[in-house]
């Protein structure tokens, strides 16, 4: 099947199928100019002292706070990035009662302002952050514009980013309601991932749907397993398609 209709396909499943769920990663932001982890551009392939899956640790969080939110705040804020065509197409395909929900490994709360209210954040969201003593409340231009480690000043506790680092656990009612979203699905739509990170990975294991659709410029582990399988950008495909 050609582009066109692999294409048209895809509109022909939104049309038909009232009970459709999004798990999308990385890919999906690229195109409003976030970088992902794994892509020849991506943060894996540009040099720090460490590589940045031991900066976003929480070993490293602990015992190199400093260095932590230097890297934190140079390469994982990026307040000025905009909703492209997926995020904006998925947020009206909610709208008109299609999807039920986002989910999403992404943390830069673009679904939302695209206008997405059903968003199932796996890694959190770089937009909340909490007093770690106190609990208090803080947004992101409070790291943002802040210089070494935040400090809360109702307590003078440390605030932490309210994303998940790596050899932390994921919040387990957010994973349950994954878990229902995905295994209630007729669709399920898999878009700008590489499926390379677990667990959120293996969620996709309890969709038992009649459709799987693969959007992604590079292969992943179900592509064998897809119904529909479209190999470009997700905005590009999400540009195209009709509601």
């Amino acid at each position: 099947m050609d582009l066109s209709g692999k294409i048209a396909e895809f509109n022909k499943i939104i049309k038909d199928y009232d009970n459709i769920v999004f798990f999308g990663g990385a890919g999906v932001s690229t195109e409003s100019g976030i970088p992902d982890f794994r892509s020849v551009d991506g943060l894996y392939h540009q040099q720090y002292d460490y590589p940045p899956e031991t900066i976003l640790s929480h070993t490293f969080y602990r015992s190199h706070t400093n260095e932590f939110f230097r890297f934190y705040r140079n390469k994982m804020l990026f307040l000025n990035a905009k909703p492209n065509s997926a995020h904006k197409k998925l947020a009206e395909l909610e709208a008109r009662g299609k999807l039920k929900a986002v989910i999403t490994q992404n943390i830069d709360g673009l679904h939302q302002a695209a206008g997405s209210k059903t968003v199932l954040e796996l890694h959190g969201s770089v937009l909340r952050n909490y007093c770690e003593n106190c609990g208090a409340f803080y947004d992101v231009s409070y790291i943002k514009d802040g210089d070494g480690i935040p400090k809360c000043p109702k307590c003078g506790g440390g605030i932490k980013p309210d994303v998940v680092l790596y050899e932390e656990g994921l919040n387990s009612k957010i994973l349950n309601d994954a878990v229902k979203y995905i295994s209630e699905a007729q669709v399920l739509i898999i878009g700008g991932t590489s499926l390379a990170v677990y667990p959120a990975a293996g969620l996709i294991d309890y969709f038992n749907g009649e459709k799987l659709v693969v959007i992604n410029k590079s292969s992943t582990p179900r592509d064998s397993f897809s119904d529909l399988l479209i190999q470009m950008p997700i905005g590009e495909v999400f540009d195209a398609i009709q509601i």
